[in-house]
């Protein structure tokens, strides 16, 4: 799809390249991180799925809501919050957007309209449907969107979640990231119906589409159907991105023996960034200098959040016990 069909002005189609590739520089850092002993836990990134991120959110509204993955710094960045409370979060640090409560998996900043990443997989659907159900029952024309894998398609959550959605129109739009593996299990082999958007459009007479993942333009046009859709009660639309990741499901990883080397070199060629790089270039939307000066802003913005998160302090061990309850006489 031409970014003309689009109607993308020069500043929107950069704004996407932008997003994706401080997606990208913070997520290569953050490993980095993971492997100096800097991030506590877990850290999964996001390296190769860029454009989802980037196309889905750029639909959104700031106060339209996410429910995100283990798998969700890139949903985070591309929804508002900063590279600074993301990085000081992983760091566990006081700054962070969870107050370094969270760290890597559970992101949470409701002022941006992430409500909340997870370890868990399959709660997305659920809550997403939840936060659906709300808007509707207020009357809002706010949108709720749930961000999951394809090894949550075999929850129970994926039925309750988009049948409830679909039996009531709730202004929802379901992404289903398809990146091949649920951690080391290939999709092939846990079901026999890889088709999700098939089963969304046969099984709950949703809206569905299929696209390229790795197309930002093709991201965001069904994204932008599908909550067009949402914001005027039309009902619920899934999407179904078929994307890969380039590194292991976690940093630390092993990255052999369930995918071949053959077959991440040939899912890089297809890099989100570099192909929209090429191609807005081909198409005379950008030139080299425009891009030169985005890598060298997204460069500067990784290495002061790295920067900051770095230097920012820890939580306050007094403070261990707050923001576990409602403390309500």
């Amino acid at each position: 799809m031409h970014s003309d069909e689009l109607g993308l002005s020069r500043e929107q189609l950069l704004s996407l390249y932008h997003m994706m590739t401080l997606i990208r520089g913070t997520e290569e850092q953050l490993a980095r991180a993971h492997q100096m002993g800097l991030v506590p836990g877990p850290c999964h990134t996001y390296v190769g799925e860029e454009a989802i991120a980037a196309g889905v959110c750029a639909a959104l509204r700031r106060d339209d809501v996410v429910f995100s993955t283990h798998r969700g710094h890139g949903h985070a960045l591309a929804k508002g919050v900063s590279p600074r409370a993301v990085a000081a979060e992983l760091f566990g640090k006081a700054t962070g957007c969870s107050q370094g409560r969270g760290g890597s998996m559970h992101l949470f900043a409701p002022e941006a309209g992430l409500m909340g990443t997870s370890g868990i997989v399959g709660p997305s659907i659920l809550q997403g449907a939840g936060a659906g159900y709300s808007f509707k029952l207020l009357g809002l024309d706010r949108v709720s969107v749930a961000f999951f894998g394809d090894g949550a398609v075999s929850n129970g959550a994926f039925h309750e979640g988009l049948n409830m959605a679909s039996i009531w129109d709730l202004p929802v739009v379901f992404v289903c990231e398809d990146n091949m593996y649920a951690t080391e299990v290939p999709f092939r082999e846990a079901t026999r119906n890889q088709n999700v958007a098939e089963r969304a459009r046969v099984s709950y007479a949703m809206n569905a589409a299929s696209v390229d993942g790795n197309d930002v333009l093709a991201v965001y046009a069904a994204s932008a159907a599908a909550v067009a859709r949402a914001r005027v009660g039309a009902g619920p639309s899934l999407i179904e991105c078929k994307t890969y990741r380039t590194r292991p499901h976690a940093e630390g990883m092993r990255d052999g023996g369930y995918r071949s080397a053959e077959e991440i070199d040939e899912w890089k060629k297809r890099d989100p960034i570099a192909n929209f790089k090429n191609r807005l270039i081909a198409n005379g939307q950008a030139d080299a200098d425009a891009i030169a000066e985005i890598d060298a802003e997204v460069q500067s913005l990784v290495q002061d959040a790295m920067e900051f998160a770095r230097s920012s302090p820890f939580p306050d061990p007094v403070s261990a016990t707050e923001y576990i309850f409602s403390a309500q006489e």
